[in-house]
């Protein structure tokens, strides 16, 4: 049995690929799909990913830069131990980058076109305000258990399927964060702080009803404003703001990345076909949300 003990989930491509004559990329490349795995264990000890409770594996492949998931419920973990103590010699920057993470999991799940998610809705922004409630808590005290518990329950449950029960998410963020750190090499978290509002401006018009029950519910705007458009950006701004309070970066540029590759990366992330469910954004497109996110 492989034990894991980092977010990102090598252990899930060693565990698949012990036991395939061929190329692991090739499951990362939609080439094929693995049918078996050595058993994985997980000692989680960054709340983040949630890759303890996930079918999901994320890998970079250095010639040519490209970062590529893996999702089947072929590589879900054997079992996982949570224990939140063992987080707390994190640095705060790497805590907070795992905030930013576990609510993005949550967010591309809550932007869905599917109607009648009332359940899910509410259990997807109850777990975003637990998170940002008890993120907060971790600025003043990093060694607070109950917080430090707190959000790594939210990291699983943000991405063990419970909160995808009846709809369908984005993703697109994703998607395009992977191009990004798949060449510079940045943390996950902070690369999609730096995206998720400039992505969030780009589509809003999609589907504003769903934007502007996300700044009331979640971000507390009033709605008595009776502008939907004013409404959905002032939960954008206070999601920003939020990025910014725990020392996110909210633009591209705060991490050193230029504007020179935003072509390329464009041209890879649509390799397979559009990307993102509340709207499908081709390579102009996902151009433009990186031109935002500066």
């Amino acid at each position: 049995m492989l034990l894991e003990t980092q977010s990102y989930v090598s252990s899930k491509a060693i565990a698949t690929g012990v036991l395939y004559d061929g190329d692991i990329w090739d499951f990362y490349t939609n080439k094929t799909a693995p049918v078996e795995t050595l058993p994985v264990g997980v000692v989680l000890t960054i709340a983040a990913a949630g890759s303890e409770g996930s079918g999901s594996s994320v890998i970079t492949n250095e010639d040519g830069w490209y970062k590529r998931p893996l999702d089947t419920d072929v590589i879900k973990p054997a079992f996982s131990i949570l224990n939140p103590e063992l987080t707390y010699s994190l640095p705060k920057y790497q805590t907070m980058c795992g905030v930013t993470d576990i609510m993005s999991h949550i967010i591309e799940r809550y932007f869905t076109n599917v109607s009648q998610t009332d359940l899910t809705d509410r259990l997807c922004e109850a777990t975003l305000k637990t998170v940002i409630n008890n993120g907060r808590i971790l600025l003043r005290n990093p060694d607070n258990y109950a917080a430090r518990a707190e959000i790594m329950w939210a990291g699983t449950l943000a991405h063990n399927g419970l909160l995808d029960t009846g709809r369908i998410g984005d993703w697109a963020t994703h998607m395009i964060e992977h191009e990004v750190s798949g060449i510079y090499d940045i943390t996950h978290g902070a690369g999609l702080a730096a995206l998720f509002p400039a992505w969030m401006k780009y589509v809003k018009d999609e589907n504003l009803d769903r934007f502007v029950q996300f700044a009331v519910r979640v971000w507390d705007v009033d709605l008595a404003f009776d502008n939907q458009e004013a409404i959905a950006l002032e939960g954008i701004r206070r999601f920003e703001k939020f990025l910014s309070e725990i020392g996110m970066p909210t633009k591209l540029p705060q991490l050193d990345i230029p504007d020179d590759r935003f072509n390329e990366m464009a041209r890879k992330c649509v390799e397979f076909g559009p990307v993102g469910n509340l709207k499908e954004l081709n390579e102009a497109d996902v151009l433009q949300v990186l031109k935002l996110s500066c």
